[in-house]
Parts: C-alpha cells; sequence; structure tokens
C-alpha cells in the first residue's frame, strides 16, 4: 500500500482509477495498524485490480479536512470519481469486504 503526499494526489489518483480505495489513518493509532494488514489481505484476494493507497491524515490537514475524515480508522472507497464507500471506527472486514463486492463486480 503506497502512501500519498498531497491531497492534489489524491485527486489525481480518483480521477486517473475506476475504483481506489484509501486507508486513512494515524501512527499512532493502535487499531489501525492492526486493521490495516486485514483491510490489504481483503483487497488482494478478493479485489486484485482495486489499489489501495494510505493517507497520514495527521501529516495531511488538507486531506482530513477536504475529506471529512475526523476519527481514525477510515476507509474511502471511490468508483468512477465518486465515494461510496465509507467506513470509520468501528468496522468489519467481511461487511466492508461486501460493501466493495456490489460495486467492485460492476466494473467487470
Amino acid at each position: 500500500m503506497n502512501s500519498v503526499q498531497s491531497y492534489n494526489e489524491i485527486l489525481h489518483l480518483i480521477q486517473q482509477h475506476r475504483a481506489v480505495l484509501f486507508y486513512c489513518s494515524t501512527p499512532s493509532c493502535g487499531v489501525c495498524k492492526s486493521l490495516k494488514p486485514k483491510v490489504i489481505e481483503l483487497v488482494l484476494i478478493h479485489f486484485p485490480h482495486l489499489p489501495m493507497y494510505y493517507i497520514d491524515i495527521e501529516a495531511l490537514p488538507e486531506a482530513r479536512g477536504q475529506l471529512s475524515v475526523f476519527s481514525v480508522p477510515a476507509v474511502l472507497v471511490y468508483f468512477d470519481g465518486k465515494e461510496l464507500i465509507r467506513e470509520a471506527r468501528n468496522f468489519g472486514i467481511m461487511e466492508l469486504g461486501a460493501k466493495i463486492e456490489r460495486y467492485y463486480t460492476m466494473l467487470q
């Protein structure tokens, strides 16, 4: 999972990909550190064509504000330039997978 360096890069990635996932977190978030590998595994196994990116919202306050991410961890998934999935704080991997699958299969 690559890290993004600016809010403009986020906008570019949303435009560049038909589907893209952003994992938003902070370096000090313990829950985020344990959940991140599970999200990566979910995407790699079930959604191999879904690019993933990490956003450190402490380092990118503009992204935090523009994306309205005020609790972590947060997963934002965009399809065709629109945010269609947002999960934050307490969410299950299986539920996230089911939501992604609903839109992901339409891309095929």
